[in-house]
């Protein structure tokens, strides 16, 4: 592995150390102006250690690496070695292809399912938890052209899914309406997941106040980009998940 080498990212005369371009040095992250942000398999590795709730420390406890390797692979761009990633990849209960993004372009799903799994049905509370405070979910609308599922950047605002969207874009007809909303998470790697589905009357947020604040609340602009300044508030009356689980034997 590259961390047992003597000049190896991680080690102590490599990258990623108080002698590398890592957290340690003069030029590295917050420290300087030469500091660049890790590579797509850095950030991938990064998202998939903190879905899995896990430290840096975990993540090199489970694969054998050094923890400035963990920590030099998320900040810098770099390319591990197949043997390095697959342990990697495995520590992190994922799959080379997905931490490469060799799958970015497939859709979910394609692995063989599971001999044992059943549907779990999932309380309000499971529900609320899986939305967490924001990411990206899917809103079903009914538009003057039909029916239309689209995907949309969404906060939780207490017990309220809210997303911002512009006149004229679909999203925007879920205004006045019974809508549905749905979240989801695959897990390629164990044929595994979960699914939320809210249902219930959307809004347009009109008070100036009231979109100030959800501005202020949003953790990020809409990655469809463009003026999108108008919030829809939706107020579940009904809220359903399921995850798919190994049966017991």
């Amino acid at each position: 592995m590259p961390s047992a080498s003597p000049d190896a990212p991680g080690t102590p005369n490599g990258p990623g150390t108080p002698n590398g371009p890592g957290a340690g040095s003069p030029e590295g992250p917050g420290t300087g102006t030469s500091w660049r942000p890790g590579s797509d398999i850095g950030r991938r590795l990064a998202a998939r250690r903190r879905q899995l709730g896990l430290t840096r420390e975990d993540v090199a406890a489970r694969s054998g690496a050094a923890t400035t390797y963990i920590q030099y692979l998320e900040e810098w761009p770099a390319a591990p070695e197949a043997a390095t990633l697959q342990q990697i990849a495995a520590a992190l209960e994922t799959t080379v292809a997905e931490l490469s993004g060799g799958t970015a372009d497939e859709p979910p799903g394609l692995g063989v399912a599971l001999r044992t799994a059943r549907l779990a049905e999932l309380d309000e509370t499971e529900c609320r938890a899986l939305m967490a405070a924001h990411g990206v979910g899917r809103i079903g609308v009914l538009t003057p052209e039909g029916p239309a599922v689209v995907p949309v950047n969404y906060l939780v605002d207490g017990t309220d899914i809210a997303f911002r969207t512009a006149l004229g874009k679909v999203p925007a007809f879920a205004a006045g309406s019974e809508v549905a909303f749905e979240v989801d998470r695959v897990d390629e790697a164990f044929s595994s997941g979960w699914s939320v589905l809210a249902v219930g009357t959307a809004r347009a947020v009109t008070d100036e106040d009231a979109v100030r604040r959800l501005a202020e609340l949003a953790p990020t602009t809409p990655w469809a980009g463009g003026p999108r300044d108008l919030w829809i508030v939706l107020s579940p009356t009904r809220l359903t998940g399921r995850r798919i689980v190994a049966a017991a034997h």
